[in-house]
């Protein structure tokens, strides 16, 4: 019997259901509804792996190695199929059991032996759970894979977080641009203070507000090779005076006090476990009355939270350690730490908008990312960008700014009596093309006196 129906038998004893896409399997047998998206299932090793990690780990590897694949609309693809496998549909044990012999008659005679993962699974990680030593293994899982690949993906902005975008907002630069301004703007800053900017990426956040703000910047971050990458941009920005790159954990900066700390994409990394110290620290880093702009996705809450459990393929491929919480429970947090938090900012679909822009410079540049990341890496992050996309556009996830102050505010006028005036104060291009701030040879002295000004 050919290999596809016998394949789409068993998915459908999986999901319970029909298969709702066409199949086509590696003797060249086909099935399933024409006319849409087909899953190619290239190697039997893709069932081994099954097999032995049943599940969506077992089919990311598949699917990172090459064994699977989607011709067609990937979208269209993983709408179908995402809700099923992420039902965990309950299979009685003797189902299981049948299901299981009849994978192994189609793996063939290597089945007993388990495939190795693929190369671009993260290696065994050391350490306690985000410890010092275990984050920075994470973090360079992630982002030490070349400067050149994320520029492939990410665009000139080198932004790697949610974009803010509007109506007329035709380019991810300008809808990236429009995000850093707008945390500028939220965080009020002035010539002359100081801004912490935790987790800094390739700095693109501090260069926007040394460069049009007049701020005193550091940005720290984990990765090597963003540091490099962002201590060039500096300098060829000629913002040397005004910003510092740092590789330093947040928990190793001691130079406080700063008039505005961002953390925009970081907080992800921090963990349940480390969230209240994480908050507390961030607290004692900032001036009576400064400001916090915390940026983070967020997953919706559980009946019963222990029940929630990381994604097996973003922990193994994408973020390792990475951990998702409700809204409420980090603005929960961040009043236990002593912060007031005064404005919270949806931006879900935004975040699909901007997904769907880096899956787009990845296709149209598939060839090159392989060439620079590797077939395997350019998997990874066409599947879990696709994924999150319609994760986005689905509310599984979402994403929020919120904005905190530290208290007690010392005097001075304060936030606006409407926070969110900061969004009426012209456009983003207005502020951007006005004439750039003169050189100068030595950092503005700082402006703390300035309690709580009134955003720009």
């Amino acid at each position: 019997m050919a290999v596809a129906p016998r394949l789409a038998a068993l998915t459908e004893q999986l999901l319970g259901a029909a298969l709702p896409l066409r199949l086509r399997a590696w003797d060249g047998s086909e099935t399933g509804p024409p006319g849409g998206p087909v899953i190619v299932v290239r190697h039997r090793r893709a069932l081994r792996r099954l097999l032995f990690k049943p599940g969506e780990l077992g089919l990311a590897r598949a699917w990172v190695a090459g064994e699977i694949d989607v011709e067609g609309d990937l979208y269209a693809a993983l709408g179908l199929l995402l809700a099923p496998i992420q039902a965990e549909r309950d299979i009685p044990p003797r189902q299981k059991l049948t299901i299981a012999r009849e994978l192994v008659r189609l793996a063939g005679p290597a089945a007993p032996v388990p495939p190795p993962p693929p190369r671009e699974e993260v290696a065994r990680r050391t350490g306690p759970l985000h410890s010092l030593r275990r984050d920075r293994q994470a973090i360079s899982h992630h982002y030490d894979v070349g400067n050149a690949f994320y520029e492939l993906v990410l665009g000139p902005s080198m932004v790697y977080s949610c974009a803010v975008w509007d109506d007329d907002t035709d380019t991810l630069e300008a809808a990236q641009t429009a995000k850093l301004d707008l945390i500028c703007r939220k965080l009020g800053l002035r010539e002359g203070q100081r801004l912490l900017d935790v987790g800094c990426g390739w700095g693109s956040l501090v260069l926007h507000a040394a460069r049009h703000y007049g701020v005193r910047a550091v940005g720290v971050t984990l990765s090597e090779e963003q540091a490099v990458y962002a201590r060039e941009r500096v300098a060829k920005q000629g913002l040397g005076h005004l910003v510092e790159i740092r590789v330093q954990d947040y928990r190793e900066t001691a130079d406080g006090p700063f008039d505005a700390i961002s953390s925009v994409g970081m907080a992800e990394h921090v963990g349940a476990a480390r969230y209240r110290e994480y908050a507390e620290r961030l607290y004692g880093l900032l001036r009576p009355g400064g400001r916090l702009l915390n940026h983070q996705i967020a997953r919706p809450p559980r009946a019963d939270e222990s029940s929630y459990r990381v994604d097996p393929f973003i922990d193994a491929y994408v973020f390792p350690d990475g951990e998702l919480a409700p809204v409420g429970r980090t603005v929960t947090l961040l009043e236990r730490a002593g912060f007031e938090v005064r404005d919270v900012e949806s931006l879900r679909e935004h975040y699909a908008l901007t997904l769907r822009r880096w899956v787009h410079n990845l296709e149209a540049r598939r060839a090159e990312a392989t060439r620079l990341a590797g077939a395997g890496r350019a998997r990874v992050w066409r599947l879990y960008m696709a994924a999150s996309a319609l994760s986005f556009e689905r509310a599984g996830i979402g994403v929020n700014q919120v904005l905190a102050v530290r208290l007690p505010v010392a005097g001075g006028p304060g936030l606006p009596l409407r926070p969110r005036a900061w969004t009426e104060r012209g456009t983003v291009q207005e502020r951007t093309q006005r004439p750039e701030r003169p050189e100068r040879q030595q950092p503005a002295a700082p402006a703390r006196a300035q309690a709580q000004e009134q955003p720009h």
